[in-house]
């Protein structure tokens, strides 16, 4: 395994982070004792870092993820989110944050979170996250709950303000660096470069749409989006490659982020990305993928506030 520096933090994370959403039934039931041994493996492999959230499957995979980590927790930098707590349920304020933070270190079972993320800043008025949310996760920090904190979010429009406006310690972008977009790179890691802040990386497989399988019913993608990713896959197993594994692959060469966070939830989702890892990107494969993907290139859906899209 190799391992990054999460910008001024001095934490070095794993290229291969483990997301924890899957362990809350988010892509489908899964069996909970696979869940666990998937943990345990990835830590044996020299996975290091985990990110989860009260929101994936309502606390189910808060509690998972503790749970699996019990006599572990002292082997993993732990991050968990605050502020979004439901498909439409959101809550930024002081008050609502540091019960939320409690309720997460329950479920962990831990004192505290290497990280604390402010979740889906878009659906939030900016200046909120600016003036009330951030000084209270600071205050968490000042109590020991969180040694670091920062901001995720789909748009970077509201990324991007914030951290030029209050200082944080790491940002999480997801679906925005991948083989179907790269605006993390021209937008955001400069900016992060600039301030020091950590970078993370997520959804490097577009939230399931850079698989074989059908992304699950919720997802945002548009048809045509949908249409060239499935095209793509099926280029990639007439030529015995599998999409995932090259777009995994990618995602872990990009060297301006300190990690990329990989949904799993089972054994075979941890050696996928370790056999991702260990495999050389087929220069050949990239391009024609490319071609496949070009006309949905940076195509993006909206979420959150109207004033929060990009």
């Amino acid at each position: 395994m190799q391992y990054r520096t999460l910008g001024r933090t001095g934490l070095q994370l794993s290229v291969i982070g483990f997301g924890a959403s899957p362990l809350g039934d988010v892509f489908g039931t899964i069996d909970p004792g696979e869940g666990e041994r998937a943990v345990r493996l990835a830590i044996d492999e020299g996975i290091n870092y985990f990110d989860v959230s009260p929101y994936y499957g309502l606390t189910l995979a808060e509690e998972r993820l503790g749970a699996a980590l019990q006599g572990r927790r002292s082997n993993v930098f732990l991050s968990t989110k605050c502020g979004r707590y439901g498909t439409s349920e959101f809550n930024f304020s002081a008050d609502r944050l540091r019960s939320g933070v409690e309720g997460s270190l329950r479920r962990l079972r831990t004192d505290y979170v290497d990280i604390l993320l402010a979740h889906d800043i878009e659906f939030a008025d900016a200046e909120q996250i600016i003036g009330e949310t951030i000084p209270a996760m600071r205050r968490l920090q000042e109590q020991g709950k969180a040694r670091f904190i920062g901001i995720t979010g789909y748009p970077l429009k509201p990324l991007i303000h914030v951290a030029r406006s209050v200082p944080v310690d790491a940002i999480l972008s997801y679906c925005h660096y991948n083989l179907l977009a790269d605006a993390m790179d021209s937008m955001l890691a400069p900016l992060a470069e600039s301030l020091e802040i950590g970078l993370i990386n997520a959804s490097p497989l577009q939230m399931g749409l850079l698989t074989d399988q059908e992304p699950p019913e919720w997802h945002p993608a548009p048809k045509e989006m949908r249409k060239a990713a499935k095209g793509a896959a099926a280029y990639c197993r007439q030529h015995g490659s599998e999409l995932s594994e090259l777009a995994l692959r990618f995602c872990f060469d990009y060297p301006r982020v300190a990690t990329t966070l990989v949904g799993m939830s089972s054994q075979e989702d941890v050696r996928r990305s370790l056999r991702a890892f260990e495999t050389l990107a087929d220069p050949q494969m990239i391009r024609q993928i490319g071609v496949f993907l070009a006309p949905v290139f940076n195509r993006f859906w909206a979420s959150g506030r109207e004033e929060n899209q990009d």
